[in-house]
């Protein structure tokens, strides 16, 4: 697996703690130092320098899997530049989440590619499996290594409409998924198991963004909610929380909706869910279960 930094500039520090867990879990990593630890202020190296990184990863044959090391900012200045490449037939595991959406949601629009929205080294794999601000390592290996089967995660989180629904998962980052309306990668949402989490965002901004996502149809048709924990969230005295908005404008739509899921921004040990397969919602009032239908992998 190649380790890649595509968007924020990372601390050596962390990289170097990601990489001692990374191993410990036996995978083998290989990067560019140079590369992956680049600092040109709030990227992790020019445009150029990132995709280059990118297009590397996906070219060589022996790399099967590109690992992020942060998300941040900066992924959406590699699209363009992706667009006018041949993308490898054969698709490679990209893990990331956050910033990562954006490639992400490209991958799949335009390859239909699985991919992975999970830890990333410098973030969450320094900080260890269990731990807080961490990894949770059975959902991680379950993506990485089931290739014949599916598998079940409890998503932790709390019920905010019941019932049961299929589709295929995706999603991301909530205000990524925003920033595809109106590009040739726009995301796709007719009847997805969807995916929404984001973090720092005060409830009128989840609020404005969920409205924006519902005028522009992205709402209509879905099968399914999960969403995640949204921290950081400030309130003002007498006004909503993030969790009445999102019950306000989603339980109307009448599908199950889980809230809280420990998915992308948490300071909870980080689920890891396939984007683009096919899986199962089901949402009682005792919690939140999610059935990954089909392998991610393939050998």
């Amino acid at each position: 697996m190649r380790l890649l930094s595509l968007a924020s500039p990372v601390k050596e520090h962390f990289l170097r703690l990601g990489c001692e867990e990374i191993f410990r879990i036996g995978l083998q990593a290989k990067m560019d130092d140079a590369a992956v630890l680049a600092n040109a202020g709030m990227f992790a190296g020019s445009g150029d320098e990132r995709f280059s990184q990118l297009k590397r990863g996906l070219a060589e044959p022996d790399t099967r899997a590109l690992f992020c090391t942060r998300g941040g900012y900066g992924s959406t200045y590699l699209l363009e530049c992706l667009s006018r490449e041949v993308v490898p037939a054969k698709a490679k595991i990209l893990l990331g989440c956050s910033d990562i959406t954006a490639l992400q949601v490209y991958l799949w629009q335009k390859f239909g590619w699985v991919t992975f929205y999970g830890p990333m080294v410098a973030m969450n794999f320094s900080r260890g499996a269990g731990a807080p601000n961490g990894y949770d390592r059975e959902s991680l290996l379950s993506a990485l290594n089931e290739t014949a089967n599916g598998w079940s995660l409890d998503l932790q989180a709390n019920p905010l409409a019941t019932g049961e629904a299929t589709g295929r998962l995706l999603g991301g980052c909530l205000t990524l998924i925003e920033t595809t309306l109106g590009t040739p990668w726009e995301l796709d949402t007719e009847g997805a198991i969807l995916l929404l989490e984001d973090r720092g965002m005060k409830p009128y901004a989840v609020d404005r963004t969920l409205m924006h996502l519902k005028q522009a149809g992205k709402l209509q048709g879905i099968a399914g909610l999960v969403l995640g924990d949204f921290p950081d969230a400030e309130v003002s005295a007498g006004d909503e929380t993030v969790r009445e908005v999102v019950e306000r404008i989603l339980v109307p739509l009448g599908v199950p909706v889980a809230f809280g899921a420990p998915v992308g921004h948490t300071s909870r040990p980080m689920l890891t869910l396939p984007l683009g397969v096919r899986a199962r919602l089901a949402v009682s009032a005792e919690g939140a279960r999610l059935d990954i239908l089909e392998p991610a992998c393939v050998e």
